[in-house]
């Protein structure tokens, strides 16, 4: 079954959708067609809500092509790391095994070798078509005979890797020569980032597993590098920068894929190039950077059991599952560099990928596997359910994920299986997207000791607890265990759990401590048990900070728990409530700084309060304000737009703000206590200990921030917003909640 779609920028995206009949299906080892074109945006218009009050920014659609910024300098400085070579997708050792196990006809190893043979991008006698322009997006596109001979490199090289046969070598090392003497432009519409994305980490790859050869003259091998740093990686750089223009009025235009194609490319470029900064700029864009392709933002939301709501799963299944494979081969190229992404957030990409995995697989009914899904807005618009565009897109992208997680690990990936199951042996999917051939160059044998579950995380939701956790390879079932005091002893409370690792312990009572772990069962009995999880349904001091420091430039915190936070700028001592109290000016680069880590990734209810004295109240001026900028955020302001205070919790630029609106302005030239709880999907502001306002809808939580890197008091993660004016005294942090006496009797 074909269908095509048009990408609002002109470019025709071919998509083979292929449909399975029964779950057993999947095992059957049914090859086919890779689904899905390149990550091209829909122009469609977006009515994504103002962010804190401002209007929406002009649709990207309106955006001139943007002049690519070239960074000042691509001359490799002196670096301290030294790279792994080669080190991308494949290391020498992967080399090894592949070798080996096609010697000794093991499989899945042999029908991975023979699909690689097999395929006619791999054979001796094609000669390169280098273009001195490659054009994507718009007319006079001709980008398809880049990656036509970009594949042919790869595969190419891989021959020689494997069976050490050297005119496959020769011919590779002509492919790359070719190109990294003619190609000058790379150009089109926007779809020009993706050329230089996908292209640029694929063409790197071909030529980080050619380094080695010694056939291939120095002087050609710079040159290639030079290709690399001239054509790719200023597009590249650009793109991550100002997002074709729209880096400040519309960067969740473009969807994840534009950023995971180009930090791959990145990532790939420096490795080969050895270029650390490059490198780094990759990785810290990864972890910090506030498009839709950073980490936190691709896997858009972690639903119980570690499902993790992928960015484009609102939008169609073939971007969705492109997205993994990208997204895939960062991670892969940054762990053979020592770098574990794999792991970041708790395995968070497994999560994403065990969700696309599902969502395009059939059930033993032959209907597609249900999944959980939470409303997305951004730029373009509002998906409120999961696309069935291109639903069972199928894509030879899987192996790498299954085989880290799984055979490196021991960490289950059930759904991610069943899919490298029906795209045995991969291929190359033929469309550009993604270099395949998985099966054979990812493949690892399980590990030989039994595992366990891990990752299990316990939140607190009101008068219930939601467990979850990562499951085994070996595991035929999970028992959920439970003690009243650490180290047990425990009692099964749930039994036989098999697909959807949560659990929601409703039988808990307010005031109760409970101890958890998880056990499998397995055909030799159970596995030892996972991390010890704690849950209070009660609320506990974490954090206090009193401000009765009456010198220097610190605050302690009185728990003891976390370090001290520091004073910047104009915050100053003054005599406080009770004791001191810091003081803030008001003027750019005067607040408090909180350390990292100061609320829990994991935490779910909490409570938040505090004694302020303002001294005159300007617009999203903020009490507090915990997030890494403006794409995540959970914050109290003194005064919105609305003239109230308002807490506030987003994680994507403001578009899906929940809120909690008080009643009257707060007071100035006087001390009022504030605070705000949550509990479950209530929240509640308290001024003076009595109710303010609420929110029986506050579905987010701290732990959907993933973690803050900005922990401020005083300042806005917006650069536009206030700081604050006025005295900070008693901050406290909870976690659980505090009942309203409990907040009267604090604000007394």
């Amino acid at each position: 079954m074909a269908n095509s779609l048009d990408d609002k920028n002109g470019f025709s995206l071919d998509r083979r959708v292929f449909f399975l009949g029964t779950a057993s299906a999947l095992a059957l080892g049914t090859t086919a067609c890779g689904g899905g074109g390149g990550g091209g945006f829909s122009m469609a218009a977006g009515s994504g809500a103002a962010q804190q009050g401002t209007a929406a920014a002009a649709s990207a659609d309106a955006v001139a092509v943007a002049d690519v910024v070239v960074p000042e300098s691509t001359t490799p400085s002196v670096e301290a790391r030294k790279f792994v070579h080669p080190g991308l997708l494949h290391t020498e050792a992967d080399f090894e095994r592949m070798r080996q196990k096609v010697k000794d006809k093991a499989q899945p190893w042999l029908d991975g070798w023979n699909a690689l043979t097999g395929n006619g991008r791999a054979q001796l006698g094609a000669k390169p078509r280098p273009l001195a322009t490659v054009i994507r997006g718009g007319d006079d596109s001709n980008f398809a005979q880049m990656y036509i001979d970009i594949a042919r490199a790869y595969q190419l090289a891989l021959r020689w890797k494997v069976s050490q046969d050297t005119r496959y070598a020769d011919l590779a090392v002509v492919f790359l020569n070719e190109w990294s003497s003619t190609l000058t432009t790379l150009t089109g519409n926007a779809d020009r980032f993706l050329a230089a994305g996908i292209y640029g980490y694929q063409f790197a790859n071909a030529a980080e597993i050619m380094r080695t050869y010694e056939g291939w003259a120095a002087s050609d091998f710079a040159r290639f590098q030079k290709m690399m740093l001239d054509i790719f990686y200023p597009l590249n750089h650009s793109f991550l920068t100002d997002h074709n223009g729209t880096n400040v009025t519309g960067i969740t235009n473009y969807w994840a894929n534009w950023d995971q194609c180009t930090l791959a490319a990145m990532l790939a470029i420096g490795v080969l190039c050895d270029r650390q900064d490059i490198y780094d700029e990759a990785m810290s864009y990864y972890k910090t950077g506030q498009g839709n392709g950073a980490g936190l933002q691709a896997v858009y939301y972690v639903h119980p059991g570690y499902l993790g709501q992928w960015q484009e799963s609102g939008r169609d299944q073939g971007h969705s599952t492109l997205g993994i494979g990208l997204a895939g081969a960062f991670c892969e190229m940054a762990w053979n560099q020592g770098d574990d992404i794999y792991g970041y957030e708790n395995n968070r990409f497994l999560a994403g990928a065990e969700y696309v995995a599902k969502s395009n697989l059939r059930d033993g009914a032959g209907a597609f596997y249900t999944v959980p899904y939470v409303t997305n807005i951004n730029k373009q618009g509002t998906q409120s359910v999961l696309s069935t565009g291109s639903q069972g897109s199928r894509r030879p992208v899987w192996e790498s994920v299954h085989n880290h997680y799984a055979n490196r690990l021991g960490i289950a990936t059930p759904y991610t299986a069943l899919q490298v199951a029906q795209m045995y042996p991969e291929g190359d999917g033929g469309n550009g997207d993604q270099l395949g051939f998985g099966t054979l160059t990812f493949t690892r044998d399980p590990l030989a000791a039994q595992g366990k579950p891990s990752g299990l995380t316990a939140r607190v939701r009101g008068t219930q607890v939601v467990l979850s956790w990562w499951g085994c390879p070996d595991a035929q079932s999970y028992s959920v265990k439970r003690a009243s005091t650490a180290g047990g002893p425990y009692s099964t409370i749930a039994p036989d759990i098999t697909d959807t690792l949560t659990f929601t312990d409703s039988s808990v009572v307010a005031g109760e401590v409970w101890y958890y772990v998880i056990v499998a069962v397995t055909a030799s009995g159970e596995s030892a048990a996972s991390n010890e999880e704690r849950a209070a349904i009660k609320a506990e001091l974490l954090m206090q900070l009193k401000f009765d420091e009456a010198s220097g430039t610190t605050a302690a915190d009185a728990t003891g728990r976390f370090g001290a936070s520091a004073l910047q700028g104009g915050a100053a001592w003054v005599a406080g409530r009770e004791g001191n109290a810091v003081v803030l000016d008001g003027k750019a680069g005067s607040y408090v700084a909180l350390p990292a880590g100061v609320v829990s990734k994991d935490l779910a209810d909490f409570s938040i309060t505090a004694w302020l004295y303002i001294d005159s109240l300007a617009t999203w001026s903020r009490v507090f304000d915990f997030g890494s900028g403006e794409r995540r955020y959970m914050m109290l302001t003194a005064r919105s737009n609305s003239g109230t205070p308002r807490f506030a919790i987003s994680t994507v630029h403001g578009y899906n703000e929940q809120v909690i609106d008080g009643s009257a302005a707060l007071p100035t030239g006087k001390w009022v206590h504030v605070a705000v709880t949550v509990s479950g999907a209530l929240g509640t502001l308290y001024v003076d200990g009595v109710e303010a306002g609420s929110n029986a809808q506050m579905s987010l939580g701290r732990f959907d921030l993933g973690s803050t890197t900005q922990n401020w008091l005083g300042r806005s993660q917006f650069s536009g917003d206030s700081y604050l004016k006025g005295r900070i005294d008693d901050f406290r942090i909870y976690s659980g909640a505090l009942g309203s006496a409990d907040v009267a009797a604090l604000a007394q």
